[in-house]
């Protein structure tokens, strides 16, 4: 019907246009002591031109200290100044290859260096157990070449294996094959990962480490101290894989197991396939967040099964698993639900343009990452959110879900185990609802403005109406306390929230962010009434403590040192870390807090923190 386009990546050096990589195997040593990796990638490639003299690969602050092809025949290689973020270009000299499709074998052996990018590593006192160290990887967008010379594009998917040698447990995001118990008394870890991958689904965690098995197919892995409390709170975490294969295809790797991190993990999770990386903020106690697994399962198919072929086109990975994951929370828990979390995400897009400015080129779907433009700098939710509004949009045009949840399946099917782009993903929409549907859905589809939608900034071009009917109760509330008076404070009881889950509380607050500053008094009152500094939800605390920082309101401003220290989220540190900074009396506070507690969060985190609050320019 269609096949993906030729690749042009941006944000990678190497030369992915004349030779590629098929699967690479690490041989690696974890050293605590000097915090570094080191051994050996031994990288099998194929020419896909003729006449290939040299293999470019990215890297990024590494120690290459030898290239040989083959098993002995060592090879020249040059090490390039670094090229704005995208890092320095490794050029290896090789003999001249010259028919198309020839394969052959590089090993090089590194190690990685204290700037490393993709790997953080703990100080016992930085975990929860407080007696061994630890360390996990993060290599989305272009921190791959940080851990590991290779092909650092999400165009090149490969296999891989690794052998790691450590005295704390390993695990990776593949299928372990064994473990060998060495004379020195450390261990060997084995693992395969057999489906294709692209280098930023490499990961790796070591530390004090054991599992539980919580369902068919998984296991949740994490420090001893936290074992009961996170077994008991992703539970159910088979319903939603099982969810996930019944809308589009099955699951085909292997496990599910789930990973929860030391509280310094930026992110919410990492979808690094057979093995999700989470942050320990999931667990509320109530299962009030796990949402979230929700999400990473969703990209098991959109993202690692199909995958953005660069950058730009990162919304085909995010837009289309937010899109999933509401699937699935519709499957679970009626249409309401998905009406209601899309409605919550609308908001938080709105948050990001705003943050950005209406006519930012970063609210683009298809930003222009020309001039080694650093992806991490258009982190936002514009490609998740803006992302999920055009297929939402797409799918009302089109005739609903028993129109558009064939579709998915489709696209699934025809793309897995591919790099693709927007490109690639339109022309096949197109040809799939022409040969189901006929020339009158092709009709229908030329209605919607795909200009528009991928390469205008801005909110999206048409608005979606969403349900608001488990929304009304919170944007009510939260207008009688916006056009509430110190004096007027009767109104309000406890009982206003009691029959609120987590997410209408969230959402209650997320509104009155949009009000103008409350006064204090009235702070002091809701916070009396609801006990909202006191609540354990993460996602609850940042819309309350967001509330308070925007009227200056000073009590708070301990609580947000205390959650922006106790956790390295970049959903939740960023938006506070800039609104201390903003409030009164708060700019000094979040420098020094920042510069006091700088080592604890993850290096990608610690860079755009630093912007975020003024210590370098943007």
């Amino acid at each position: 019907m269609c096949v993906p386009s030729a690749t042009i990546d941006l944000s990678s050096q190497a030369n992915i246009d004349q030779v590629k990589t098929t699967h690479l195997h690490l041989n690696w040593n974890v050293d605590f002591k000097s915090q570094i990796l080191y051994g050996n990638v031994v990288l099998d490639l194929v020419t896909s031109v003729e006449n290939v003299n040299k293999v470019v690969l990215d890297t990024s602050y590494l120690d290459i200290q030898s290239v040989t092809l083959g098993e002995n025949e060592s090879l020249k290689y040059q090490v390039a100044e670094r090229y704005a973020d995208l890092g320095s270009a490794l050029t290896i000299d090789v003999p001249v290859i010259e028919k198309t499709g020839t394969q052959f074998q590089l090993t090089i052996q590194y190690a990685t260096t204290e700037k490393c990018t993709a790997v953080q590593f703990l100080t016992p006192e930085q975990t929860l157990g407080g007696k061994h160290p630890y360390l996990f990887s993060q290599s989305e967008p272009i921190h791959g070449r940080a851990m590991i010379p290779c092909q650092d594009s999400p165009s090149v998917k490969v296999t891989y294996s690794a052998s790691v040698k450590s005295d704390l447990p390993v695990v990776m995001s593949a299928l372990q094959t064994g473990i060998d118990d060495e004379h020195d008394g450390t261990k060997t870890y084995h693992f395969r990962q057999n489906t294709t991958i692209p280098s930023y689904l490499i990961a790796i965690a070591v530390g004090n480490l054991v599992g539980r098995e919580i369902g068919p197919r998984s296991s949740v892995w994490c420090e001893p101290e936290m074992i009961d409390a996170a077994a008991w709170e992703f539970a159910d975490t088979e319903l939603f894989v099982a969810t996930g294969e019944d809308l589009l295809t099955p699951y085909e790797w292997g496990r599910y197991d789930l990973l929860v991190l030391p509280p310094s993990f930026p992110y919410g999770g990492m979808e690094n396939p057979c093995l999700t990386f989470v942050t320990p903020t999931l667990l509320a106690g109530d299962k009030s967040a796990v949402n979230v697994i929700a999400h990473e399962i969703s990209h098991s198919w959109m993202g690692n099964l199909v995958t953005t072929n660069s950058w730009k086109h990162y919304w085909l990975n995010e837009g289309w698993t937010v899109f999933i994951e509401r699937k699935i929370l519709g499957r679970l828990h009626g249409e309401a639900t998905r009406q209601f979390e899309a409605l919550s995400g609308l908001k938080s897009l709105q948050e990001s343009v705003d943050l950005f400015g209406p006519d930012s080129l970063k609210t683009v779907l298809n930003p222009d990452l020309r001039g080694g433009a650093n992806p991490d700098d258009f982190f936002s939710k514009v490609p998740y959110e803006k992302g999920f509004n055009f297929l939402y949009h797409i799918e009302k045009v089109v005739g609903g879900p028993s129109i558009f949840e064939p579709y998915m399946k489709a696209y699934v099917k025809h793309f897995a185990s591919t790099s693709i782009s927007t490109q690639d993903w339109q022309e096949f929409l197109f040809a799939y609802m022409e040969e189901t549907h006929g020339p009158s859905m092709v009709e229908k589809l030329n209605t919607i403005d795909f200009d528009a939608w991928i390469n205008k900034p801005g909110m999206p071009p048409v608005d979606p109406q969403f349900d608001t009917s488990l929304a009304d109760a919170c944007y009510d509330l939260a207008k009688r306390w916006d056009e509430a008076r110190d004096t007027d404070l009767s109104q309000f009881s406890s009982k206003d929230i009691e029959d609120f889950s987590a997410s209408q509380k969230i959402v209650f607050l997320e509104r009155l962010t949009d009000a103008k500053p409350l006064a204090h008094a009235l702070i002091v009152k809701m916070d009396e009434l609801y006990n909202l500094t006191s609540n354990h939800n993460a996602d609850l605390r940042l819309r309350w403590q967001q509330i308070c920082l925007m009227s200056s309101y000073e009590p708070i401003y301990p609580e947000v040192v205390k959650f922006v220290t106790e956790q390295g989220r970049m959903k939740f540190v960023r938006p506070l870390y800039r609104l201390l900074h903003e409030a009164d009396n708060g700019a000094q506070l979040a420098v020094d807090t920042y510069l006091a507690h700088k080592s604890f969060y993850h290096p990608i985190a610690a860079q755009l923190i630093e912007k975020d609050i003024g210590l370098v320019k943007s």
